[in-house]
């Protein structure tokens, strides 16, 4: 049920990308992630290895075919006869080495599926058998083409853009149902992209390993597993956001934007776990992986279902029957996967099930919700990578199952269902739009936020409503830091403001609380194009009535970035010409008074995740202390003076602290230090400068010394 082409999906990344040499945790996790793309085994996949030490290469193309290749064993499937004789071995990875006199990795494929064809089986005298998929193929020793004429290195990437003819044709063609990953260096990477652009553009993957280049050498021994080990990462957990969904059979989740956390006992699960030859492998092997790192008991239930969906195969039940029990193990995992338990084995194991329950079942009626579940387990996928080309082809993976659910139903005839997977579409847009085209995916966001909503009834659903008006609202924020923002903050306080009504702060006061917050941003930014001081003062009516509810106490993180928010707004608005003095020292103390409570809650609460840039909140809060007294209406004594450029000169210490020397921040923050320290030299004289320089560090003098 995937898309045959995604090549407009595809991130430009630059084949010139710094890799850090030290790097053995970012390898693992590359490692980690190639393998789970090749274990799906999809169709019309492009991948590419970028590795330049041929050592390391050997090391991970020996592993990936000793794990992927014969996933069980010496025998992948049983015949359901007995007495006929086990079904030979049949990989599910090929490693091929390209043939560097006729370098056409194509036909090198194409005729190794001529030699060894897949095997029929699960054949009986009165049904036919059938096919084992084709495996995947990754290409070895592209890198040997360096030692050959130019001509020869023309010819190879001549068959490149060969096979995006291919691609982008109908041709029958066995390389087209498999999966590709091509071995290359950087500069080979460099003149594929330079030289057959298009097959490029048809590439799904790109998977880059740290290493130092090495000479090209005759490497045509036997791939090495030594110290391998090493590269094996174990892909942490990521916090369990999840956009809203719905299925028969198991309880649902009523918050559309975040599911709790919830604490499990550890246990061992994958005990009662056997091979069952009917049974997809990759399905098995993730299972007994889910398992393994699960924190719930698995109380029997994954065998059970398991142990009916091979009874299912074994009787050659309708392919109905078999799409209902896949359906159920994947309920299971998405249960689990709802309750917190949103690990990628988890994840994959839900995705492969769901897929199994379409492919024997393309006309349930419930097809349009697995459809919708896949769609919002890729979007969850693709916030594990680190790696942005695979984050892409996930999100934009999800993306296509949510357009083939809304193909097969109508607003009309299913209201709730289209406006749930409209909004999950949109949802999915808007983080699309971070790695590419925001402006259009912006745009796309709004389109499905408003079809949403045009079939998602205020009055039976106001909390989905709500939920989705506040998506509208931050889909028009984004377009409005693009282009015409006058138009599109403006619609986006509407929306806020239509969500906000049906959130009372009694029964929602966090929700309550992060809607204002918007409605504040949304006026801040207003402010930059038309009536600056009622915006900022609107701006900080709503961030105050934010703080009533978003306090440091129940949710420290977004206490802190409102208090930062509306530190901001009134620095702004003490800067406005029509403000009078004395209104503009009222209104940087309190300023000062919004940044500080900022950082004293980010620096009590070790780890808290920030929305914020805490080093330059302390640099912003440094000027405003500074501001305050430097100005001609400031009336306090030389006591009250000297404790303000203190803080000041703490905090932009602290800032200092926190920036590479490398960047313009650093170099700001020690203009900002010497602007202080003369100040105390001006207002307090050399006991006053001396008093400062004691604060330094000493590895500062030197550079500040000399500038003052």
């Amino acid at each position: 049920m995937y898309t045959e082409k995604r090549a407009e999906a595809q991130l430009n990344t630059s084949v010139n990308e710094t890799v850090h040499t030290e790097n053995v945790s970012l390898n693992r996790q590359v490692y980690h992630r190639l393998k789970l793309a090749l274990s799906l085994g999809l169709r019309r996949q492009i991948l590419f290895a970028v590795c330049d030490d041929l050592h390391l290469r050997n090391q991970i193309a020996a592993r990936l075919h000793s794990t992927l290749a014969y996933p069980v064993g010496k025998v992948l499937y049983q015949k359901a006869n007995v007495e006929e004789f086990s079904t030979p071995a049949y990989p599910r990875l090929v490693t091929l080495r390209l043939n560097v006199s006729d370098p056409n990795p194509i036909a090198q494929i194409n005729q190794w599926l001529v030699n060894y064809p897949p095997p029929i089986i699960g054949g009986s005298k009165d049904t036919p058998g059938r096919p084992l998929p084709i495996p995947g193929f990754q290409i070895v020793g592209v890198e040997m083409l360096t030692k050959e004429p130019v001509a020869v290195q023309r010819l190879f990437l001549n068959y490149l853009r060969l096979g995006e003819q291919h691609l982008s044709s109908q041709e029958s063609s066995c390389f087209l149902e498999s999966c590709l990953l091509f071995w290359v260096s950087r500069p080979w990477l460099s003149a594929i992209v330079q030289s057959a652009p298009k097959f490029w553009h048809c590439r799904t993957g790109v998977f880059i390993f740290a290493g130092e280049p090495t000479p090209t050498v005759d490497n045509r021994r036997s791939l090495d597993l030594e110290n391998f080990e090493q590269l094996i990462f174990e892909q942490e957990e990521i916090p369990p956001e999840v956009i809203e969904t719905a299925k028969p059979d198991f309880p649902v989740n009523k918050n559309e934007d975040v599911l709790t956390q919830i604490p499990f006992s550890q246990t061992s699960n994958n005990q009662n776990i056997s091979s069952f030859s009917h049974i997809n492998q990759e399905l098995q092997e993730l299972i007994k992986a889910a398992l393994k790192v699960s924190e719930t008991e698995d109380h029997g239930q994954t065998p059970e279902i398991l142990g009916e969906i091979e009874q299912l195969h074994i009787q050659q039940a309708a392919g109905e029957e078999l799409a209902l029990a896949y359906q159920n193990l994947g309920n299971l995992y998405r249960l689990r996967i709802e309750q917190g338990q949103s690990t990628i084995e988890n994840l994959m194991v839900a995705i492969l099930a769901y897929q199994e329950a379409v492919n024997h079942d393309e006309s349930s009626p419930q097809l349009p919700d697995i459809l919708n579940d896949l769609g919002t387990l890729y979007w969850m996928l693709h916030r594990i990578p680190d790696n942005v080309e695979e984050a892409k082809i996930y999100i934009q993976q999800g993306i296509d199952f949510y357009k083939l659910a809304l193909k097969l139903i109508t607003g009309d005839l299913q209201p709730e269902t289209y406006a749930r997977i409209q909004n999950n579409l949109g949802t999915a847009y808007g983080d699309l739009s971070r790695f590419a085209e925001p402006v259009e995916n912006w745009k796309a966001a709004v389109v499905a936020y408003h079809e949403a909503l045009h079939y998602r009834q205020e009055e039976i659903e106001p909390l989905k409503y709500a939920a989705c008006q506040n998506n509208l609202g931050t889909a028009y924020w984004h377009l409005g830091q693009y282009n015409q923002p006058l138009e599109h903050l403006k619609k986006a306080i509407a929306a806020y403001k239509l969500a906000l009504v049906h959130y009372q702060p009694a029964d929602e006061p966090l929700k309550y609380g992060m809607i204002q917050n918007n409605i504040g941003t949304a006026y801040w930014n207003l402010s930059q194009y038309e009536e600056p001081i009622e915006n900022l003062q609107l701006a900080i009516h709503v961030y105050s009535e934010a703080l009533k509810y978003r306090t440091s106490t129940n949710v420290p993180h977004a206490y802190a970035a409102t208090q930062n928010n509306l530190g901001i707004a009134y620095w702004h608005l003490a800067n406005q010409s029509q403000i009078t003095k004395a209104e503009q020292q009222k209104l940087v103390n309190l300023c000062i008074h919004a940044y500080q409570e900022a950082v004293q809650t980010a620096h009590s609460f070790n780890g808290l995740p920030l929305s914020f840039d805490l080093w330059v909140t302390h640099n912003n809060l440094g000027l405003a202390h500074y501001h305050l007294v430097t100005d001609v209406s400031f009336h306090g004594d030389k006591k009250t003076l000297s404790q303000h450029l203190e803080s000041a000169l703490e905090n932009h210490l602290q800032a200092l602290s926190g920036f590479s020397q490398q960047t313009e921040n650093y170099q700001t923050t020690i203009s900002h230090i010497i602007n202080t320290i003369r100040t105390f030299h001006n207002e307090l004289g050399i006991q006053g400068q001396n008093l400062a320089l004691s604060k330094l560090p000493g590895q500062l003098l030197p550079a500040v010394l000399p500038k003052l």
